[in-house]
């Protein structure tokens, strides 16, 4: 297949007729199509513009919707009560409808002069305005620089976008090295674009990740989360998880996981990938997922080794474990920020997980009713590749919740019953126990818990 080379001509301007594309109003959000209507009956250009025009051309259904405008966030927010102006580094209004957000953009401009701030060649700001042509050249993509025109209803495609989806291939606008040292998070969302739409990326685009992934250190650690977010938990984790292997990015987005992954540690990622792949799975069925059990299956290896190297050097198990989360968890946020309501709930997890040896029949009652069993419990599931043991040791736990509580009691006994494989948590003081509220099934490996 022939691929680009970063520097090859642009594309003639092509304006494809609404008989001549798939798009439909039909399936455009009614908030967008407002949005639209109303910039252009005021006399200004208003183009859907962006994810969006790709989706549709793909017959996918967007959940976002972009517009673009030669309006400035003053003639917009003038325009809409239900607006407001946000945004420091990209200038933006949002026009607001209930829950749904329509996103509208000014056409930004090339020009040197005005409200523009580059730093060793990345954008930190920019607030100068311009044409349509100077906004399509500006966006990262080809595939993401068509625009649907509101007043003929027609697409405009000016750097050939619609050639690449037609060729399934994610080309770079410009010279890629310098598109990446602009924002390196443009790398990532190359990964993640090629996973969602099942693209290959132009060999152009993809040559400069080995040199330059390691500027994404650099990127800020909260927009880094963002992006993870997006990357694994929106139906197409895994294929994303083998993008960032494949294009060496995982490292420095997630130091820690690709730091164990490298010492072959098979059963860690079988548990890797099947989190991945059940995390899809929930999203695609429309069940609720959370961060917190993806970050915890990501991070596992290492807290797992570290707690097992301080429980050798004598620590106490449930500081062994908690030190060994708080080391792991400290480390990977200067990467991507973890907020705490997350980490809080990933450290239960890891914590929970060596009482699930200890089965006497306090202590499995205790855990039974623990708040943050099912997630701590999906997640021993997920842990079945490790070893023999541990597998068994899941499907004694999955059959203790399916015993009405008497039996599961007797079969107990009245004091200890069979330990697990290794260590067991070192208890608590005992607590009266509340009943449960029904049986619990089964996890599938990705809890909704957070």
């Amino acid at each position: 297949m022939n691929h680009s080379n970063g520097n090859e001509a642009q594309p003639a301007l092509r304006i494809i007729p609404r008989d001549q594309h798939t798009i439909s109003r039909k399936n455009i959000s009614k908030s967008a199509l407002r949005v639209l209507y109303r910039l252009h009956e005021a006399g200004h250009s208003a183009y859907l513009v962006g994810g969006a025009v790709r989706d549709l051309l793909l017959d996918g259904h967007p959940k976002d919707f972009d517009v673009a405008t030669d309006a400035t966030p003053e003639q917009v927010k003038q325009l809409f009560r239900n607006c407001r102006l946000i945004g420091r580094r990209f200038r933006l209004a949002h026009v607001i409808f209930g829950r749904e957000i329509i996103e509208v953009a000014t056409f930004r401009g090339q020009g040197e002069e005005g409200d523009r701030h580059i730093v060793d060649g990345r954008i930190l700001r920019d607030n100068v305005w311009g044409s349509i042509e100077e906004d399509a050249v500006r966006r990262d993509f080809r595939v993401n620089a068509m625009y649907y025109n509101i007043a003929d209803f027609s697409v405009r495609d000016e750097v050939g976008g619609m050639r690449d989806l037609q060729d399934h291939v994610l080309r770079l606008i410009g010279d890629p090295e310098q598109r990446y040292r602009e924002d390196p998070v443009r790398m990532l969302r190359a990964a993640r674009l090629a996973a969602k739409l099942n693209f290959h990326i132009d060999e152009a685009a993809a040559a400069p990740f080995a040199e330059l992934g390691p500027l994404l250190s650099e990127a800020p650690p909260a927009r880094l989360f963002d992006e993870s977010l997006k990357m694994f938990l929106a139906g197409h984790g895994l294929k994303s998880f083998h993008m960032l292997e494949r294009y060496d990015l995982l490292a420095p987005l997630f130091p820690v996981t690709a730091r164990t992954l490298k010492r072959g540690d098979q059963a860690l990622r079988a548990l890797i990938e099947q989190g991945l792949s059940n995390t899809d799975a929930r999203v695609h069925e429309g069940k609720s997922v959370t961060p917190a059990f993806l970050f915890a299956v990501l991070l596992w290896g290492e807290v797992r080794a570290q707690a097992e190297t301080l429980l050798e050097q004598g620590k106490d198990l449930a500081l062994a474990w908690q030190r060994a989360a708080h080391r792991i968890v400290a480390e990977q946020s200067q990467h991507v920020a973890i907020p705490k309501r997350f980490s809080y709930a990933m450290e239960e997890i890891w914590a929970l997980q060596p009482r699930f040896e200890n089965r006497s029949r306090k202590r499995v009652f205790r855990l039974l009713g623990h708040p943050r069993f099912r997630a701590a419990y999906d997640f021993l599931l997920l842990r079945g590749s490790e070893s023999e043991e541990i597998r068994e040791l899941g499907e004694w736990w999955t059959r203790a919740q399916e015993l009405p509580q008497e039996q599961l009691a007797d079969e107990l006994g009245p004091s200890k019953g069979k330990s697990g494989p290794s260590t067991g948590a070192t208890a608590a003081p005992a607590k009266r126990r509340r009943r449960r509220g029904g049986r619990r099934r089964r996890g599938d490996g990705a809890s909704s818990a957070d």
